[in-house]
């Protein structure tokens, strides 16, 4: 295990984990403008021209009824504007101070001089709660993220809301139902011009499947005529390919049709969804414990951590105890795939000497360890492997 060699903190690198924090109220803001901006563009040009009607309509003398009734339309329809501006409004003033408080978070690191502060060790306990909040969220342990986040006060610090309707919709996709699905594309159109996913297509392309399933071939062929034909440049072998399946009925064998009607496609266009919402908010596909985990346990990996003489844990005749984590029976399967870590500087004890099996130790600490076990003169034992040797074979170390 790499030892530590300073308990400076570096701030900058405890953050490279932390661009989802803030990037994710960001893009709802961001969100919630553009749809405030495409309303009043929508709004403005409705009133401009009931008011260029109302005024035309009184100018030529009609009845006042018919003018009144023009401005009671105007103004009930700019009351309900009105109401969905004090909505956003609401989700805004939530979404600056969330950002307020996961920036004054961040800021908290800044303060905390050393790895060895009390403050540092309360800082890392409040990410590691917001890591088991988001991995609960991507499981779809909702109910269990929301008490954790409510019990550790960091709800402003955590998504649940989004994390929440992730995961309603894609279990509303599982279970064979793509309503929630379109409202969502319909509502993230614009956001979703920059990605190279189309779901959308992909979720009227199930509709079309299902309306053949079900033998409705007229409505099927409405139905790819009015929202899958518009996608020929972009689908085209898709389209061609959906089209043939009108005449392949839902028991067939012949591929790729057998493929498009299996209800595996349901589990892939859930997945499909999340990849989009996540791509979309710029979230990692995977949990954020996954990658913290994954770090951690590369950086203090050694290929020593795997051998098969790694501790007394793998090996009954070892005669000494680790205290290297990856080598502990809980986390040297986690470790096992991992990259080992990159380290500059070697650390080995005083007074080196090489044993005939070629394991290394220091000189002092084995003839002690060797006295204390009761071995006769001129004999040590390998504290790892429990294998005994003549002090003649041993060989002093130099190092280079």
């Amino acid at each position: 295990m790499a030892e530590p060699t300073t308990t400076k903190l570096n701030a900058e690198s405890h953050l490279l984990l932390e661009q989802p924090l803030l990037r994710l109220p960001y893009e709802l803001s961001r969100k919630n403008f553009k749809s405030l901006q495409r309303s009043f563009e929508r709004e403005q040009s409705h009133v401009l021209s009931a008011l260029k009607f109302t005024a035309n309509v009184a100018l030529t003398g009609q009845p006042a009824p018919k003018t009144l009734a023009s401005l009671g339309n105007m103004i009930s329809r700019l009351q309900g504007f009105k109401r969905k501006i004090q909505a956003l409004q609401e989700e805004e003033k939530v979404l600056q101070e969330h950002s307020r408080k996961r920036i004054q978070h961040l800021k908290d690191l800044y303060d905390i001089p050393s790895l060895a502060d009390v403050k540092y060790d309360e800082w890392s306990r409040i990410r590691l709660d917001r890591l088991l909040v988001d991995y609960l969220l991507r499981s779809g342990y909702a109910e269990s993220a929301r008490a954790l986040a409510r019990e550790k006060g960091i709800e402003a610090l955590v998504d649940l809301d989004v994390f929440v309707r992730c995961h309603r919709i894609a279990e509303s996709l599982r279970n064979g139902d793509t309503t929630e699905g379109l409202a969502w594309c319909q509502e993230h159109k614009p956001m979703m011009k920059k990605t190279s996913i189309n779901l959308e297509f992909q979720l009227r392309l199930q509709q079309y499947i299902e309306l053949r399933r079900e033998g409705r071939l007229l409505g099927a062929r409405q139905h790819a005529q009015r929202y899958i034909a518009p996608h020929t440049d972009s689908h085209f072998a898709e389209i061609h390919t959906a089209a043939a399946l009108l005449a392949f009925p839902p028991d067939t064998t012949a591929e790729p049709y057998k493929s498009m009607y299996s209800s595996s496609r349901w589990s892939d266009l859930a997945n499909l969804f999340i990849k989009t919402h996540h791509e979309l908010f710029s979230l990692p596909p995977q949990p954020l414990l996954h990658i913290a985990l994954s770090a951690g346990l590369s950086a203090l990996k050694t290929p020593s951590c795997h051998s098969a003489y790694a501790s007394s844990s793998s090996n009954a005749s070892s005669s000494i105890t680790t205290v290297c984590p990856i080598c502990s029976t809980e986390l040297n399967e986690l470790a096992r795939g991992l990259p080992y870590a990159h380290h500059t500087k070697s650390y080995v004890e005083n007074d080196p000497v090489v044993l005939p099996n070629g394991r290394i130790y220091g000189r002092d600490r084995l003839m002690q360890m060797s006295a204390k076990i009761g071995l006769e003169n001129g004999e040590v034992k390998d504290p790892t492997t429990g294998e005994i040797f003549e002090c003649t074979k041993v060989r002093k170390v130099y190092i280079s």
